[in-house]
This record gives structure tokens, C-alpha cells and sequence, in this order.
């Protein structure tokens, strides 16, 4: 449990990330060391991610009865992010022991929902590669979709900050979503400057949240990490979806895949997308699910797009989501607790199947590195 914590806490807010990531550090690193945080995550199943589940309890627990004290310490969309403060963990363990009882039934209650839409900025590049191959309008299916918010991500405007100091930019300049990120290493994403066209957009999740519904939104703001840019991003984000409201199916990543494919026409080109989804399936489903889309890619051409931690989760990990092999390098950062999310391509066509690594990313979307040739 304090593993999983620290963890977090090393992937968000790594020795080099900004300032405004130190709530989100001192967080975590608060429930790894502090009796009555770990009693309250302990209760939680594993499974289930007891760190993240506290830490949005935690959140929207102080959004209905915090001290004034505490909550001062959290940014506020489209505000700035409160300087750190040594009396935040003093007041955190205060408010776990005081509210323990309502904090317990929160993490028994819900389940992490994180609806990070900064990823959209691993997906654009990865979608722009496929779109310079093949000229079909592409049929967006948003895999473990949650509220949605992926599946806008051509509503967005996006700003690539270079290592040479120049900005690549994509997208609708005058869009609420104002998405950017720092790019690492010495290769450039291939960001056009609009991102590809979306023909058709799916979302399929066992359960599509309602951000019409305010305890649902609430709880998803809850979950998203207390640094001013992700709250920012996440409320600019909800406020599109639910001015273009898209379908979605309910129902399990695996069995709903044939359900997906008869709902789109012949003309279109299916692409798979999930973001830190695949990850959490066990392995007889994460084998079922390569299987389908290896069965998918008999009758049809199909794209996958997959940003997910290496697998297993955890400093043990092999190797990503879609059997692919990555840079020895990188399992030894994943082992040295910086988890990442690998960007992966499985393209099939007329039945031949070929993947490629092209590139990671930091969780919160914070930075880009891409190491996939022009």
C-alpha cells in the first residue's frame, strides 16, 4: 500500500516536474507515511488503487465540510496553484482522523475514475502518423471512455514546447481545452497542424459516467490531481462534452467489440484508442482483448492506440499492454518507480499485423518524449 502511494507520487511529481505538483507529492507521500491515512487506504482492495480512491475521497469530502485551512491548499480552475505549505500534512491527518467514518463509506462507495484529457496529447501525434498513412476518415472508439472526454480530442488546441525552445502546434486555437506539454529527447511528434479528422466517435466503458449528473462530476473532479493546470483542463473539458454530447456503449472492453464493429460503416477506418485502461485488466482479459482485435483485423482494417503503463503494474513489469517490446532503459525507470505511460501502435492490415513503441509519456501529461522515426 505505501509502495503503491510513493509510487504515485514519483510519477507525478518526479525530482523535475514543476512546482505546481508538490500538492499532489505531498499527497501521496502523506498516505504512505501517516497511520491514519494508511489505516483508511488499507480497507481498500488492492485492485482498486487504495491511494487514488483516498485521495479523491479525501477531495470531495473537503469540497462539503472541510476546514477552510486545508481546502486553501487546493487549486481552483482556471486559478493559480497555492504555494506549498507545511502545515498541509498536519492538517490532512487531522481531517482523516476527524472524517475517518464518512472517508471509509466515499472509498467504499466509488472506484478512480481518472478522466485525464492532457493525454489527449500522447493520442494527436500517434493519430497523425496513421492519418499520414491512410487517407479513410477515422471511426474514433474511445476504449474505458468514462465521461468522454477523449472522445473530443479534435476540439482541443494543443502546444508541443520543444527542446530547442519552438512550440508545434495543433488544433482549434480558440478552444476552452488549452492542452501543452514540455517534449523530451531529440525526436519531434508529428503534430499537423490540425489534428485528423474524427468521421465517427464511440465511447464503450463498463460504465459511462453522466456529467449532467452533479455527484458524478463532482467525483470526477475529485479524482483528477490537485495541480492548478490538470483542474484547469479537466473543467474546460467536461464544459465541451457536455455541449457535443457523444454515444456510448455499456458493457466489458472485450465482449462489447462486435456490438462496436456493427455500428460502423465499411468506409471508415477503425481506430481503437485507451489510455491508462488496459493496464488494470487482468491477464486472461488483456489476452482476450489482443485476441479480439487479431479476429477484428481478419474481416477489417483496424488501428490501436494504447498509452498504458508497462505490465504488470508495478516495478515487475515486462513490457506494454500490446505485447510489444520497449527499450531496456525504460524497464529499469519503471523499476526505479517511474511509471510512464508507453505510447503503442498495432496496425492490421488486410489481416497482417505489425506494431511499434512511439514514445512515453508522463502520466498528467506534463511532458512527451517520441522515439518514433519520420
Amino acid at each position: 500500500m505505501a509502495e503503491q502511494a510513493r509510487s504515485i507520487a514519483a510519477a507525478w511529481s518526479p525530482p523535475d516536474a514543476r512546482p505546481s505538483w508538490w500538492l499532489t507529492a505531498a499527497t501521496f507521500t502523506a498516505i504512505a507515511e501517516d497511520d491514519e491515512l494508511l489505516d483508511l487506504a488499507a480497507a481498500v482492495p488492492l485492485d482498486r488503487l487504495p491511494p487514488l480512491v483516498l485521495s479523491a475521497a479525501v477531495k470531495f469530502h473537503l469540497d462539503e465540510r472541510g476546514p477552510a485551512r486545508l481546502a486553501a491548499c487546493y487549486p481552483r480552475p482556471g486559478g493559480v496553484q497555492p504555494p506549498p505549505d507545511e502545515g498541509f500534512r498536519p492538517a490532512l491527518r487531522a481531517f482523516a482522523r476527524s472524517e475517518a467514518v464518512a472517508l471509509a463509506r466515499l472509498c467504499r462507495e466509488h472506484r478512480y475514475q481518472m478522466n485525464e484529457v492532457g493525454r489527449c496529447l500522447d493520442v494527436v501525434p500517434a493519430l497523425a502518423a496513421v492519418a499520414a498513412e491512410d487517407p479513410r476518415p477515422l471511426a474514433l472508439v474511445d476504449l474505458g471512455t468514462g465521461a468522454g472526454l477523449g472522445l473530443h480530442l479534435d476540439r482541443y488546441h494543443y502546444t508541443y514546447r520543444l527542446p530547442d525552445g519552438t512550440e508545434s502546434s495543433a488544433g482549434d486555437l480558440g478552444s476552452p481545452v488549452q492542452l501543452s506539454c514540455i517534449v523530451r529527447g531529440g525526436r519531434r511528434p508529428p503534430v499537423p497542424p490540425r489534428p485528423p479528422a474524427v468521421a465517427l466517435r464511440l465511447g464503450v466503458d463498463a460504465e459511462p459516467l453522466d456529467l449532467t449528473d452533479t455527484t458524478t462530476a463532482r467525483w470526477l473532479a475529485a479524482c483528477v490531481p490537485p495541480e492548478v493546470d490538470a483542474v484547469t483542463r479537466f473543467a474546460a473539458a467536461v464544459e465541451v462534452a457536455r455541449g457535443h454530447r457523444a454515444p456510448s456503449l455499456r458493457g466489458d472492453l472485450v465482449d462489447m467489440l462486435p456490438t462496436v464493429i456493427s455500428e460502423l460503416p465499411p468506409d471508415v477506418l477503425l481506430c481503437l484508442v485507451d489510455t491508462y485502461v488496459h493496464v488494470f485488466l487482468p491477464p486472461e482479459r488483456l489476452t482476450a482483448f489482443r485476441e479480439a482485435v487479431a479476429q477484428i483485423g481478419q474481416v477489417r482494417d483496424v488501428e490501436w492506440i494504447s498509452v498504458d503503463p508497462l505490465v504488470p503494474l508495478g516495478s515487475a513489469a515486462t513490457g506494454t499492454v500490446q505485447g510489444l517490446e520497449v527499450p531496456p532503459d525504460w524497464l529499469r525507470d519503471n523499476r526505479d518507480g517511474g511509471v510512464f505511460g508507453v505510447i503503442g501502435r498495432v496496425s492490421i492490415r488486410n489481416g497482417v499485423r505489425r506494431g511499434a513503441v512511439l514514445g512515453r509519456a508522463h502520466p498528467g501529461a506534463a511532458w512527451l518524449e517520441w522515439t518514433a522515426g519520420p
